[in-house]
């Protein structure tokens, strides 16, 4: 598969997740994965996905505009930046969001990111 198409399986694997269970993140994240979110720094796995689930929404919908990838590193990572539509529920108007992540290719060959 290529690099392109990995990104985006991932991609749609990830916000389909985040989407229905937020929770079901913690596999794709490892101990040292940092998550950036408005200037606040948190690391590791259960506490990221902590932070994901204490958002101020419970059901959103996202709507992906654009995946672009850049290999990196000898290990099998890629650079993924991530831009679309996110629909809250009760809202009227979609937001925009970007996303920057680095996704590595690890030992039991499943995805990890961390921001």
């Amino acid at each position: 598969m290529d690099p392109d198409q990995l990104a985006k399986a991932f991609v749609e694997h990830y916000y389909s997740t985040f989407d229905a269970n937020r929770a079901g993140l913690v596999s794709l994240y490892q101990d040292e994965s940092m998550l950036t979110f408005e200037g606040q720094k948190t690391q590791g796995s259960q506490n990221i996905v902590a932070k994901l689930t204490s958002l101020p929404f419970q059901q959103c919908q996202h709507g992906i505009t654009t995946v672009d990838c850049q290999p990196s590193g000898p290990a099998g990572g890629m650079l993924v930046f991530v831009s679309g539509n996110l629909q809250l529920a009760g809202e009227q108007h979609a937001l925009k969001f970007s996303q920057g992540l680095v996704a590595l290719l690890g030992e039991s060959r499943a995805l990890f990111v961390s921001y």
